[in-house]
């Protein structure tokens, strides 16, 4: 029978075939003979036929329909909802059959259309109508064939018909499936597609079994092919209809939420076809390609899954500790939101580890082919030269849509994380603070090569080399810098993104960094550092260890099919190969523990030089102001040294573990190759050989991708274990905490009228001590002393309504906690049950915190606040406020961007716009906290009489808290007086108040003194007072390049690596890779020669030792040539690190004030770590593997062509075709890099501005406001992100195909096209995966190297900006100069800029040594002008000659370090006390000493023994742990230090108390040598009346110039009007004319 000859030959051909694989030769002895065949076949019945089997499939799935029907039926879905007890599927499980009817075009225009729209559009319906008349004509067709049959068949009539009735029957189903798929409802139709799509593609499969796989036998026949051309045409239709139709036929958009339908896009509705090939990008990539810069808004829009709205309503049931009810931890709620995406992930990896062996089988079954001529083949050979195409694409499709799925994942989790952090730091309480856990390891134990990046690529586990963390991070922006000042981030990158951060600041517990260790009032103040470290750090750590999958399925997979494969093929010698390699293997994993202790001190190393760079850059402008700019070069410098010591043994220990690396798997396969022919006595042949070759390699890339896994999932366990914490643990607002509501049980809150404000009977701490947290020092109170504060009312405190309520006190008496508490941010402990506490928020509650809190917006958005715009409102509350000069300084007024943390703005003029906010909204309620702290006297008066006073504020209730009592005094209606106890010790009317409280009394007559003195200030400079802007953005806008790095970069880096010594260099660097990479190609064509040798001569003849030494000999050239060239490499990269970080550093410091004027310094500093960093790390790194990859290929290329000449124009082609569609990807791809680093900055400013600003918000009631606009940013990144890694799978798939279809055409010549032996075959073969392998990486990683040469080109910008004159030989002047501290000016003038208007006119006047100088004149006189134009810090014309010497003709080093000036908000930086007066370490401590002791330092703290502050006192970054008094201090002290003839001193403003500016006027006058000559720029007449002269500016012009007391005499004389104006005049009169007399 037919048939039974059939299933004979099958059974035959599968034997065969099976043996065939497995390396053994097809055998005589056969496990079945044709009788035996036969009478099984006699005993099977006609139920086992394969056409039975699409009947088998149409039967399964009409039961699995009907049971999806019963499902979705109203009965069973009442019967399910009364058994869920957990939480509901996620919308994109169970709410998919509900969102299917939702028609994407609201209104259509005729009936078909109207019809047509419910089943997805006409395209989709027609392909439904298509698929229904395939099946019509098979079901037609198979009729035919049916009764045919029964008409001709000898056999009995069920034996051959039944299985066609049982065809006929599936076609049928089919069918009416069809018909189903366009006529009933869209939920129904989209069932029964599905169910058709399987049984159609079964069948399909079927037929290929029987008719189309023998025809790829040399053995096997068609089992239709009785039926000659009907078969092909019901294959035909059969195709189109089960496997066309599915690939083609574009997929039906569902909604995410059906109540809320959006547009859909390309990615929702692309066939299967497009999806798999990414062909929905096109579009994308080609406008890319044709304009400059892609913007956001061109890229393809945003997906409603994707959406952070969505997101989070479909994962916060698994993940708000709010809405799960078992506490389990955050890993399982991330899996279960995730449960569908991972099923997929598992799937599409399981299928690209079985494909990743279709390689080495196709070429082990082709030369088996060639080695015996055709011989005994089953399959015939185009089969295996095709699978050398169709195994690694299913492969690479599989592989791309695994990436696909996690990088979607990757951003979903982002923005998932993201907005968790965020609504659950809307309920903690801010100055509760999480226990230290463990930091995050910031350091990977793997070291980086193109291997074990493996299926990772640059957007997942940390590949190529430990630096490239960066470029998978979501945060990689430059902005970040700005944020890094405040929060605390760490990366898993070498680079130096997260390190810009003050001792002070960073992370407890952080291993890597070294520096005092923090009280527990810093670790409190660093929550904010925390959460921010959680959504950068954490998230980051958190998204790279995603791939834990590789570890659970791909690593035993691919391990056990590696043991198999070769197994297989060289039998037990492959357990000696693998001995080998395990017993080897500690090797590596010792070198990569010492990469590690290297990599931990290299980063302490960087840490301490970015440290430095940040401080002195954050004082650069007193760098330039003291000439210190060759010591701070040479400091920094030093430090760089050390640094790129370690950098040096990293690189080395990195070159000995790539060579391990290397040299490991080929002393594996030399050990299985000795012992497959040495001890087993076997042939080795070229099958063997190559075919093995390469699952050897993928053992080795197995057993690595432990080592780079690892470490990233351990990090990632590490920071989601914090973020879980952080959800669970965090101590919460009592309104969100359990044990407040069960102690509100106990103890109910009284029921109290709703408009009272008040508090009775109650305590409130900052913490809930059932936590025991550490209790943190409350904002704007430095000092705090480190007992648990408790704020404690006694009695009732009952505010008034409608009136200003004083809140006074102490500092530390728990005035900003009465606010807090009622805010109901602090922990409420009631005492009784008449307890209360309670602040209505019905008519709304505005709150001005003490710490000025600003959006990164403009000034207008910040003021604004949400609430609608009202002109009249707004200007009158720009006027009361006292913004209204503030305004004039920018251009661009009120549209002024404030920057980060407002940057751009003064502390007083944030306090100002704070206050302008809550005065701006409609709230009933004010809550102002110390608002008037931050301006000088006559800003704060100036409020209090046209705000305060003012109609905006009538009626209204405000709670004020003040330190300035006597400024406030005139609005006080009622006053609460704390004591320091936390009590309050007085309330009532002030005067009551004030009889009771003497130190509040005595404190009230020292203010009304100081604002006495204040008001002689002859002008109200603002410290810190921007300058003007030209628009509203931030300062200079950062030029972002569009298209490729620049040549001046290129040039730049390159010189710098070749050094002085270019053509020996180069010549080196690529000759030794280039002969490296030929004695690699040797050792495979060497190989092939050894095993040529089995073909062409007898076993025994074959000279072992001499292939094993050969072998070894070309082993040992390759892997001595790259290192002598890597070593040379590193060499020169160390040496292009140090040169441009010098040239960097030299030509920042040696820059203008204007320019530094109109840079911000966290750009500055960006330059010098983000960028230098880059240069460290990434740019060499890519650039040597760019290079490296381009010999490799070249050489690869090289012998293909030698091998085969003719293959010499497809390998061209495919190299000018990769590089093409490498540009058009790179062309693409930067422009979405950027915009995703652009986007990424506003998420993270904007939740690091909302946490900063928590308490703000909640006062408000702005939560739901900042969610948006949280939701709204969150999905700006994710449009660009999810283009960013799409683009990458684009270009994939390409290259992938590219580099297949090169290979299997090579094998196609090589089969067909010649006389070759299975050694050249194999050879060329080999040489040609190798090379279609590397296309793919060498696009990649020159991308890479493109994005990162950013760097480059931001570095090379800053080293060619406009520069100060260099130091000359000429210009050092006489070791005696100065001897004295004369000075001489001659038609002096000056200008900013040299087209800018002259800001001094030709001045001329004389000091002579010793005299004391008072300079006056109102606001933009020249003052400063003059002071900067003295130390040539700006454009200057004429001549000042300073002790007879023209400073014109001195080095400006050696100028300024003979001058001293003390600004008006001197500049510390973080250290000691010591090292601030003496950086460079060039006087003793009884110097020192002495001079703080002349500074007044010692008279000023004789009374607080305490704290006093000594040489070793720890001084924060910018002096903030000091008041500004001290700090002017300290500048006088380090100016005594210098000794310098001439001392410039721009007096504080009235900001500075008393008492200090006191100390400070006697120490000048008393403690200065007689030669020295001091210019005082006075914004208080009392100061310089005693002086020698006054020399009175106006519009930079000297229009008086004398003694006050002749100055006095002039009738018209400015110094007198100002004087006759003062409120102190006769005293200033006195003052003078004691000077004449003294003088």
């Amino acid at each position: 029978m037919e048939s039974q000859g059939y299933l004979a030959s099958l059974w035959q051909s599968t034997w065969d075939t099976s043996q065939f694989y497995l390396g053994q030769a097809p055998s005589s002895a056969r496990p079945f003979t044709p009788s035996s065949v036969s009478q099984l076949a006699g005993a099977t019945t006609v139920f086992t036929d394969s056409l039975v089997f699409p009947g088998y499939a149409a039967t399964a799935s009409l039961l699995v329909l009907f049971a999806q029907l019963v499902a979705r039926s109203e009965p069973a879905k009442t019967l399910y909802k009364k058994l869920a007890t957990s939480d509901a599927d996620s919308v994109d499980g169970t709410e998919e059959e509900d969102t299917a009817d939702v028609a994407t075009e609201p209104q259509h225009s005729s009936v078909v259309t109207r019809y047509t729209a419910q089943y997805g559009g006409p395209v989709i319906f027609a392909y439904r109508v298509l698929r229904l008349l395939c099946t019509l004509g098979l079901l037609a067709l198979s009729i035919f064939t049916a009764v045919v049959s029964a008409h001709e068949g000898s056999a009995p009539l069920g034996s051959l018909t039944l299985p066609h009735v049982a065809l006929c029957l599936a076609y049928a189903y089919a069918s009416i499936l069809g018909v189903i798929s366009v006529i009933v409802n869209a939920n129904a139709a989209k069932l029964a597609t599905h169910h058709l799509a399987l049984v159609l593609a079964f069948t399909w499969a079927i037929f290929v079994y029987r008719d189309v796989w023998p025809l790829a036998t040399f053995t096997l026949q068609p089992v239709d092919r009785a039926e000659g051309g009907l078969l092909w045409a019901k294959f035909a239709l059969l195709t189109v209809a089960g496997v066309a139709v599915p690939l083609l036929v574009p997929r039906q958009y569902t909604p995410a939420d059906p109540k809320d339908p959006w547009k859909p896009i390309p990615e929702q509705t692309s066939s299967l076809l497009s999806m798999m090939l990414f062909l929905w990008m096109d579009p994308t990539v080609i406008e890319a390609y044709k304009v400059p810069h892609l913007p956001l808004d061109r890229l393809p829009p945003l997906a409603d899954y994707d959406s952070a709205k969505h997101l989070v309503k479909r994962s916060f049931k698994r993940l708000d500790p709010f809405q799960v009810k078992n506490q389990r931890h955050l890993f399982f709620g991330l899996m279960s939101v995730f449960r569908t995406e991972y099923i997929v992930l598992a799937i599409t990896l399981s299928i690209q580890v079985i494909t990743a062996f279709a390689s080495p089988l196709g070429i082990r079954n082709l030369l088996r082919y060639l080695e015996a001529d055709g011989e005994g083949a089953v399959v015939r050979p185009w089969v295996w030269i095709s699978w050398l195409f169709i195994g690694p694409m299913v492969g690479s499709v599989a592989l791309q849509c695994y990436i696909f799925t996690t990088t979607r994942m990757l951003v979903r989790t982002t923005s998932i994380i993201t907005q968790l952090l965020f609504e659950h730091s809307l309920r903690i309480r801010m100055k509760a603070e999480v226990p230290d856990s463990p930091a995050s390891s910031t350091v990977t134990t793997a070291v980086g090569t193109p291997d074990n990046a493996s299926i990772a690529e640059t957007e997942g586990v940390p590949s190529q080399s430990p630096t490239e963390g960066e470029n998978h991070s979501p945060a990689g922006s430059e902005d970040e810098t700005v944020r890094a000042s405040t929060i605390s981030v760490t990366s898993t990158s070498t680079t130096a993104k997260g390190k810009r951060k003050s001792k002070a600041l960073s992370q407890a517990g952080e291993g890597k960094t070294e520096g005092p260790k923090k009280s527990e009032e810093a670790k409190g103040g660093n929550l904010v550092g925390k959460i921010n470290n959680l959504v950068t750090t954490d998230l980051d750590n958190l998204i790279n260890g995603r791939d834990f999958l590789f570890i659970v399925i791909e690593i035993p997979l691919q391990l056990s099919l590696c043991i198999w494969f070769l197994y297989s093929i060289l039998g037990w010698s492959a357990f000696a190969g693998m001995a080998t390699m395990v017993l080897l293997f500690p090797l590596p994993g010792y070198v990569a523990g010492k990469i590690q202790t290297v990599q931990v001190e290299k980063m302490k190393t960087t840490d301490h030089r970015v440290q430095s760079v940040t401080e002195s850059m954050n004082v650069i402008r007193m760098i330039k102001l003291f000439g210190w700019e060759p010591r701070v070069v040479q400091q920094l410098s030093d430090k760089r040294e050390h640094e790129l010591f370690y950098q040096w043994r990293y690189r080395m220990l990195g070159l000995i573990n790539a060579n391990l690396n290397y040299i490991i798997p080929l002393i594996t396969m030399i050990v299985t190759f000795i012992t497959y022919s040495l001890v087993m006595k076997r042939e080795l042949t070229a099958s063997t050989v190559f075919s093995t070759m390469s699952v050897f390699d993928m053992l080795r890339q197995t057993l690595q991708g432990v080592f780079a896994l690892v470490p990233a999932i351990i990090r990632a366990k590490v920071s989601l274990d914090r973020v879980d914490e952080f959800l669970k643990k965090t101590e919460l607002l009592d309104e969100f905490s359990a044990d407040s509501h069960e102690a509100e049980a106990l103890i109910p809150k009284t029921l109290v009228t709703h408009d009272i404000i008040g508090v009775r009977n109650a305590a409130f701490t900052w913490t809930n001590e059932s936590h025991g947290l550490s209790t943190p020092a409350s904002p704007g109170t430095p000092g705090r002393s480190r007992r648990n504060f408790v704020l404690r009312i006694d009695d009732e405190v009952q505010l008034k309504r409608g009136h200003v309520n004083l809140i006074v006190g102490p500092t530390g008496s728990g005035k900003t906690s009465f606010l807090m508490a009622l805010l109901g941010e602090m922990h409420y402990i009631p005492s009784g049950p008449d307890s209360y506490y309670h602040l209505p928020r019905t008519g709304g509650v505005a709150y001005a915190a003490q710490e000025s809190w600003v959006q990164n917006e403009t000034i207008k958005d910040n003021i604004l606040f949400g609430a609608p715009y009202d002109e009249e409102r707004y200007n009158k509350v720009i006027d009361q406020c006292g913004l209204s000069r503030d305004l004039t300084l920018f251009e661009a007024g009120d549209q002024t961007e404030v920057g980060e943390k407002g940057l751009t703005l003064s502390g007083g003029q944030k306090a100002r716009i704070t206050l302008a906010r809550a005065v701006y909204s409609s709230a009933e309620i004010l809550l102002l906290d110390d608002v008037l702290a931050a301006l000088d006297v006559h800003t704060a008066k100036w409020i209090v009489d046209k705000c305060f006073k003012g109609d905006l504020i009538r009626g209204r209730t405000v709670l004020l808290v003040t330190h300035n009592v006597a400024m406030a005094s005139p609005i006080a209606d009622f006053v609460v007086s704390l004591g320091t106890d936390g009590r309050v010790a007085g309330q009532g009317t002030l005067s009551k108040v004030l009889a009771k409280d003497k130190e509040l009394s005595k404190e009230l007559d020292e203010e009304t003194k100081g604002i006495e003195k204040a008001e002689h200030t002859v002008d109200d400079q603002q410290p810190n007072d921007e300058p003007e802007k030209s628009d509203g953005k931030l300062i200079m806008s950062e030029e972002v390049s569009v298209g490729h790095v620049s040549w001046p970069a290129l040039k730049m880096f390159f010189s710098s690596l070749g050094g002085a010594h270019q053509f020996t260099f180069w010549l080196l660097c690529i000759g030794t890779l280039v002969l490296s990479q030929l004695f690699d190609t040797l050792e495979t064509w060497f190989l092939g020669q050894w095993a040529r040798q089995y073909e062409e001569h007898d076993p025994s003849e074959v000279n072992v030792p001499f292939y094993l030494a050969g072998y070894g000999i070309l082993l040992l050239c390759s892997a001595t040539t790259y290192c002598i060239g890597y070593m040379v490499y590193v060499y020169g990269a160390l040496r292009a690190s140090r040169s441009i970080h010098v040239s960097l550093v030299q030509s920042v410091l040696g820059t203008t004030l204007r320019w530094l004027d109109m840079t911000p310094t966290s750009r500055i500093i960006t330059r010098c770590t983000q960028d230098i960093a880059a240069v460290d790390g990434p740019i060499t790194d890519y650039f040597r593997s760019v290079v490296e990859l381009t010999a490799a290929m070249a050489c690869k290329l090289a012998a293909v062509v030698v091998m085969s000449p003719i293959f010499l124009f497809p390998g061209a082609f495919v190299a000018i075709a990769g590089g093409w569609l490498g540009q058009v990807y790179m062309k693409a791809q930067l422009s979405v890099k950027r915009e995703m680093s652009n986007a990424r900055s506003p998420v993270l400013g904007h939740f690091g501005a909302a946490i900063a600003g928590l308490t703000s918000i909640r006062a408000y009631g702005a939560q739901d406001a900042f969610r948006t606009e949280s939701y709204a940013r969150s999905d700006r990144w994710t449009i660009a992100a999810r283009t960013f890694y799409n683009l990458n799978r684009w270009i994939c798939i390409r290259i992938d195909a590219l580099g297949a279809l090169f290979s299997t055409g090579l094998a196609a010549y090589l089969v067909y096209g010649g006389t070759f032996n299975a050694s050249n075959t194999g050879f060329s073969l080999n040489m040609a995966v190798g090379f279609s392998g590397m296309i793919l990486w060498w696009v990649r990683i020159f991308n890479e190297f493109e994005v990162s040469g950013d760097s480059l080109e931001r570095i090379e910008q800053y080293v060619h900006i406009e520069r100060e004159p260099k130091p000359t030989v000429d210009g050092i002047p006489p070791a005696y100069w100065p001897a004295s501290g004369d000075l001489k000016v001659t038609k002096l003038s000056a200008r900013y800029s040299p087209d800018g208007p002259r800001v001094l006119h030709e001045l001329c006047f004389e000091v002579k040594s010793g005299e004391r100088v008072g300079i006056v004149g109102r606001t933009g006189s020249g003052k400063s002008s003059l002071t900067l134009s003295l130390l040539r810090c700006i454009l200057t014309e004429g001549k000042v000659y300073y002790d007879g010497l023209a400073t014109d003709e001195i080095n400006l080093d050696a100028l300024r370090s003979n001058i001293t000036i003390i600004p008006q908000v001197p500049e510390l930086l973080s250290g000691t006390l010591r090292q601030n007066l003496d950086p460079f370490e060039q006087h003793d401590d009884a110097v020192l000493n002495d001079a703080l002791r002349a500074a007044g330092l010692f008279n000023l703290q004789s009374e607080m023994d305490e704290g006093r502050i000594t040489l070793d006192s720890q001084i924060s970054s910018g002096g903030g742990n000091l008041s500004v008094g001290q700090r002017q201090i300290l500048a006088l002290a380090r100016a005594i230090v210098r000794q310098s003839k001439l001392l410039i001193l721009d007096e504080a403003t009235s900001a500075i108390d008393y008492a200090t500016d006191t100390v400070i006027q006697e120490s000048l006058r008393r403690e200065l040598d007689k030669g020295v000559t001091l210019l005082t720029i006075a914004h208080r007449l009392q100061t310089i009346m005693d002086a020698d002269k006054i020399m009175v500016l106006d519009a930079g012009r000297i229009v008086e110039f004398g003694s006050p007391s002749e100055l006095l005499k002039e009738p018209k004389g400015m110094l007198k009007a100002l004087v006759d104006e003062s409120g102190d005049k006769d005293t200033l009169y006195a003052m003078a004319n004691k000077a004449a007399s003294t003088s």
